[in-house]
C-alpha cells in the first residue's frame, strides 16, 4: 500500500475507509476519510485491504514543490506573521488531528491563491494556539510588527488563532502607532476539513493589508458563504460564536469595510485611519496584573478580594454597569488603596452610565472609572498597557486612544 491508495482497515472492530496519507511515524497509519477529516490509528492489530490502488497523487512529507517566491518590483511587500492557530496548521500524523505547526513560509505553500498579489516576507513568533496566548507574546507580537513596519514592509498579516485574536487585535491597537494595516486573520475551520475558510481569509487579510486604512482589523468571514470577508476594527471586535465560519462581529456599529472576494474590492463603511497618515511608534510595555471579574447574583465577595491584590481591575457589571450594592463600599477601599477599578457591562452592546440609578451614582462616588462603551476584554487590554505607559491611567480609559470608544450608542441598521 502508498499513499494516495484508497484503503479500508480494520482495527479492534472498528472499520476505516478512506485515502491512505502518508505518516511521519512507522507506528500509524493516517486516512482522510469521506467527510474530510483524517483519523490516526495504530498500525499494531491493524488489517488493511487496499480497495484501489493510486486514486490520489500525495507529496510526500518533505516535498518542496510550489514553495519559491519570486519578487516583483511591481508589487507591494506584505510581512506575514505566524503565531500559530487553526490557519497555520497541519496534520499530526500521530494521531491525524491538525496542530498548529506551519511557519509563514508553510502558508504561502499551502495557499497557493496568494502567489502573485505581494512580495511576503515571513517571520514567526510563537507557535501555539490561541488559548496560550499571553502579555508577554503581544509584546514580541508588537516588536515583531515594529520591525517589519520600519523594515519597509507596506503591510502585515498576523496568522492568529481565533478564540483570543480579539484580545491580540487590541493589544497592538495600543502599543503600535502604524502608517500601514496590520490585518489579523486566522480560521473557524482547518485545511483538512472541505469547508475550510483558511484560503478565503487569508487572501481577503493580504488584500486589506495591501489598502489604505492604516489600523489594526481583523478579517474574517462576514457570513457562512465564500462570497465576502468583514473589516473590524481591532479593539471593537468580538468572537460571538464558537465554531460559525462568520463568527467575529463589530459590536456596535458595522464593520469598517468588506472585501467582496469575486473581485476582492474593498467596501469601505466608515471612516479610517488612513495610509501614511501616522508615524510609526511603539509602547509595548504592558502591566499584566489585572484582572477582569464577572458580576453576577450571588457573587462571592471574596472574589473582590483576590482581585485586589492586582494593579488594576476590570468589573462587568450589569446594564449600565452594576454590582450588588453590598460591593460597593469594598470597591471603594480597593480605589482608596490606589488600585484603579474600571466599569464595563456584560451587555453586548450599549454604554455604561452610572449616573442613572443609585448604585451607579454610588459607584461613582466610590471612584469607579466609566468604561464607556468598551468591551470589557478591550479594557482589560487597555488597563493593562494604561498602566504601563500613562502617568494618568484613569484618564486615559476614559479617552479614546484607539477606536475602542465609540461617541456614543447608536443603532446602526
Amino acid at each position: 500500500m502508498n499513499a494516495g491508495d484508497h484503503v479500508r482497515i480494520d482495527r479492534d472492530g472498528q472499520h476505516y475507509e478512506g485515502v491512505l496519507l502518508p505518516s511521519t511515524t512507522a507506528e500509524h497509519l493516517v486516512v482522510k476519510l469521506a467527510g474530510g477529516y483524517n483519523v490516526g490509528i495504530d498500525r499494531e492489530g491493524a488489517t488493511v485491504e487496499v480497495l484501489e490502488s493510486n486514486v490520489h497523487e500525495i507529496e510526500e512529507p518533505g516535498d518542496e514543490g510550489g514553495s519559491t517566491v519570486e519578487f516583483d518590483e511591481e508589487l507591494p511587500t506584505i510581512s506575514l506573521i505566524s503565531t500559530g492557530g487553526t490557519i497555520a496548521s497541519t496534520v499530526d500524523y500521530r494521531t491525524g488531528a491538525v496542530t498548529a505547526q506551519f511557519d509563514a513560509e508553510d502558508v504561502l505553500r499551502a495557499v497557493p491563491d496568494l502567489a502573485g498579489r505581494a512580495n511576503y516576507r515571513g517571520r514567526v513568533v510563537a507557535n501555539i494556539l490561541s488559548e496560550n496566548m499571553t502579555p508577554d507574546v503581544w509584546i514580541d507580537l508588537a516588536e515583531a510588527v515594529h520591525e517589519e513596519i520600519e523594515a519597509g514592509a507596506d503591510g502585515v498579516v498576523v496568522m492568529h488563532g481565533t478564540d483570543t485574536m480579539q484580545f491580540s487585535a487590541s493589544a497592538l491597537s495600543f502599543m503600535l502607532d502604524t502608517p500601514v494595516p496590520i490585518v489579523f486573520t486566522g480560521s473557524q475551520r482547518s485545511a483538512d476539513r472541505p469547508s475550510s475558510d483558511n484560503v478565503m481569509n487569508a487572501v481577503s487579510a493580504v488584500e486589506a493589508a495591501k489598502s489604505d486604512c492604516a489600523e489594526v482589523l481583523v478579517c474574517m468571514h462576514a457570513d457562512e458563504s465564500d462570497d465576502r470577508c468583514a473589516l473590524h476594527r481591532g479593539t471593537r471586535v468580538r468572537k460571538n460564536h464558537t465554531s460559525r465560519r462568520d463568527a467575529f462581529e463589530t459590536v456596535g456599529a458595522e464593520p469598517l469595510g468588506e472585501i467582496d472576494y469575486d473581485d476582492l474590492e474593498i467596501e469601505w463603511r466608515r471612516d479610517y485611519v488612513e495610509r501614511d497618515e501616522t508615524d510609526l511608534d511603539i509602547a509595548a510595555d504592558l502591566n499584566a496584573e489585572v484582572a477582569l471579574v464577572k458580576f453576577t447574583p450571588g457573587f462571592d465577595p471574596a472574589i473582590l478580594d483576590l482581585a485586589a491584590e492586582k494593579d488594576g481591575i476590570v468589573i462587568e457589571g450589569t446594564g449600565l454597569g452594576h454590582v450588588h450594592s453590598d460591593l460597593i463600599e469594598r470597591i471603594g477601599e480597593i480605589v482608596d488603596a490606589g488600585t484603579p477599578v474600571v466599569m464595563t457591562s456584560q451587555c453586548l452592546d450599549g454604554r455604561v452610565c452610572d449616573r442613572v440609578y443609585d448604585t451607579g451614582r454610588d459607584l461613582l462616588d466610590a471612584g469607579v472609572i466609566e468604561g464607556e462603551d468598551m468591551l470589557p476584554g478591550t479594557a482589560k487590554v487597555k488597563l493593562m498597557w494604561a498602566l504601563a505607559n500613562s502617568d494618568d491611567p484613569e484618564t486615559a480609559m476614559q479617552r479614546p486612544l484607539a477606536g475602542e470608544i465609540t461617541e456614543r450608542s447608536v443603532p446602526w441598521e
